[in-house]
């Protein structure tokens, strides 16, 4: 399996973004030292990207190639994909989602081992109460996406 990469330069960093012959396979925080390639579906990435951060895109609906994880990891990329834009929800709320009720810290783990960050949103998750813990690419740029995310759905609930 070959994987095809891309930079892709955004707010909180250059995103490092990679297909298989599947799809989207791995999201990484900064730019690596990769060959950059000329595909379609590389450019759709890095336009759907931008688009985001611009805060003209709510939802990717890019292919994804997901080919590791255990079962309890991908039951919980799952759910991170159904948090709605722009809302948060607890460690706790996703391990009961998966019905595994006691596995908090589980999810945490397994928000971290993501391996397509911010396109399966697992910044959206967050530590009870709503405290701001835990993020792969920092603190600060899970604040930046949730403030982007919250800003634009505020605008777009009053534009509605």
């Amino acid at each position: 399996m070959s994987r095809r990469w891309t930079v892709v330069d955004t707010p909180i960093g250059p995103l490092s973004c990679a297909i298989d012959d599947i799809g989207l396979c791995s999201v990484q925080f900064g730019a690596l030292e990769v060959a950059q390639e000329v595909d379609p579906l590389l450019d759709d990435i890095a336009e759907q990207v931008r688009a985001y951060f611009a805060g003209e895109l709510v939802e990717f609906t890019l292919p994804v190639s997901v080919r590791r994880g255990s079962d309890f990891e991908r039951a919980v990329w799952a759910e991170l994909s159904r948090i709605p834009y722009g809302e948060t929800h607890t460690y706790g709320q996703v391990a009961r989602a998966v019905g595994e009720p006691d596995a908090a810290r589980a999810v945490g783990v397994a928000c971290n081992r993501n391996p397509v960050a911010v396109v399966v949103p697992c910044h959206r998750v967050v530590g009870a109460g709503g405290k701001l813990v835990g993020f792969g690419g920092g603190l600060p740029a899970k604040r930046h996406l949730l403030e982007l995310e919250a800003r634009v759905r505020m605008e777009h609930d009053w534009l509605a």
